[in-house]
Order: structure tokens, then C-alpha cells, then sequence
């Protein structure tokens, strides 16, 4: 069972927290991927998307593929949801540590996340901490990142639809540098 750590509400009026659990398991509108700009779900995060939401998923993203070509870091693609609780997986491209300008891609690949979501007309939103695993993102700066990406979107989107904003952590090392940051973010 996920677990609210914390939260804050922002002076737009949405919800920000920070979850430790199961991104997959979350009951909430869409859930972020975080991708490959290819959309090959092959390990980590898309591994476990698409081994408890069904092939589905890889064959909409395949066709996604065929249709648009590869994913860039501001502009995710979507699929549905296949067999997980959340309608829709909103697959975000975040950038490999050591590719330059990495913070700047990660914030796109935030801001483009919540834009699709309200394209979709979406409610509420839960993401992983995106490019902090096998793509080597410091946790604590992809933090910082995150928090200013998504305070940023909603600053400059006031009219904004999603009223929830869940950041799904799994292990205590992801944890403890979101909560350390997060700490700092509200002060």
C-alpha cells in the first residue's frame, strides 16, 4: 500500500506529494514512465509498467513509434493504462546523466508530463523520480529539478485542471534526498 509522506498545496491550488510506494499501483488518472525516447520498456520503471499492466502498453508505444517517431524530453507520448488502475501512462523521456544540459531536459520532460495530463483533461497525476535510476540523475538535484518544474508549469498554466500531483518513491535513498529537498523547497 502507497503511503503519503508529505504535501504542500501551492498558490495555484494543487497538491504536490510525495508517495512511498508503487508507482504502478497508484489510483489516480495517469502515471509517468519514465522512458526511453524509443519507448523500448525493457527495464526499471518501464519493465514494471508493462510487466503488471500488459503487453498492451509496449504495443501502443510501439505504434506511437511508427506513427510519431522517437519520443523527445518535452513532448511525451501517451497509451492507456492496459490492466493498471490509471486510465492513462504518460511516457516521459527524462536525459542520461552525462548527456549535457541535464537539467534543463528534465524539466522539460516534468513540464511535458503535466501538459499532457492536461491535454487528456486529467485530474491527477503520479510520476516516478524520473532519470534517478538507470539514467544516473543525482536524486538530490533531480529533486530540486522536479519541485521547480512543476511549481513553474502551474505558475505559468493557472487554469490547469490537475488538482494532484503524486511523486511516487520507491527505495529510502530516493526518499531521503526528496525529502531533504523537499524540506529546503518550502522554506
Amino acid at each position: 500500500m502507497n503511503t503519503v509522506l508529505i504535501e504542500r498545496s501551492l498558490p495555484t491550488g494543487q497538491t504536490v506529494q510525495l508517495v512511498q510506494g508503487d508507482l504502478t499501483a497508484e489510483q489516480v488518472d495517469a502515471i509517468v514512465n519514465a522512458a526511453n525516447k524509443h519507448l523500448a520498456h525493457g527495464g526499471g520503471v518501464a519493465w514494471a509498467i508493462v510487466r503488471k499492466g500488459g503487453e498492451v502498453i509496449q504495443q501502443e508505444s510501439d505504434e506511437w513509434i511508427r506513427a510519431h517517431g522517437p519520443v523527445s524530453h518535452a513532448h511525451p507520448a501517451w497509451t492507456s493504462g492496459g490492466l493498471l488502475p490509471a486510465k492513462y501512462v504518460i511516457h516521459a523521456v527524462g536525459p542520461v546523466w552525462g548527456d549535457g544540459d541535464e537539467d534543463a531536459k528534465l524539466s522539460a520532460a516534468v513540464r511535458g508530463s503535466l501538459h499532457v495530463a492536461d491535454e487528456l483533461g486529467l485530474a491527477s497525476i503520479a510520476m516516478p523520480a524520473i532519470s534517478t535510476g538507470i539514467f544516473g540523475f543525482p536524486k538530490g538535484r533531480a529533486a530540486d529539478v522536479t519541485f521547480r518544474a512543476i511549481a513553474h508549469y502551474f505558475s505559468e498554466h493557472p487554469e490547469s485542471g490537475l488538482g494532484l500531483v503524486r511523486i511516487v518513491l520507491f527505495d529510502s535513498a530516493t526518499i531521503d534526498a526528496f525529502m531533504d529537498v523537499w524540506k529546503e523547497w518550502g522554506a
